[in-house]
């Protein structure tokens, strides 16, 4: 079995008012992610997701694309805790 460990995430661009929130909660559940996902007040997206290495890696790669109306510039992320969370959640706005 694979390691599990989670990244944290910013996306920045066109990523609020395009329904990238429900989309990437969506996309991490079909992945069989764990994590959160938010709006930031600076315009940018942040997340956190929990899973294997082969796992996050489809995800950011996923992220670099979005939902159609979303044009991603850039996501930089880091490695982070894992959170105790039992699903992926939509977090209100930070």
């Amino acid at each position: 079995m694979s390691e599990i460990h989670a990244e944290h995430a910013i996306i920045s661009g066109r990523v609020q008012g395009v329904w990238y929130r429900a989309w990437t909660r969506k996309a991490a559940l079909k992945i069989g992610l764990k994590g959160w996902v938010r709006n930031r007040t600076d315009g940018t997206v942040e997340a956190v997701f929990c899973g294997t290495g082969e796992q996050i890696t489809e995800m950011l790669k996923r992220c670099q694309k979005g939902p159609p109306l979303a044009r991603v510039q850039a996501i930089h992320h880091t490695e982070t805790e894992i959170p105790e969370l039992q699903d992926f959640e939509l977090r209100s706005t930070a």
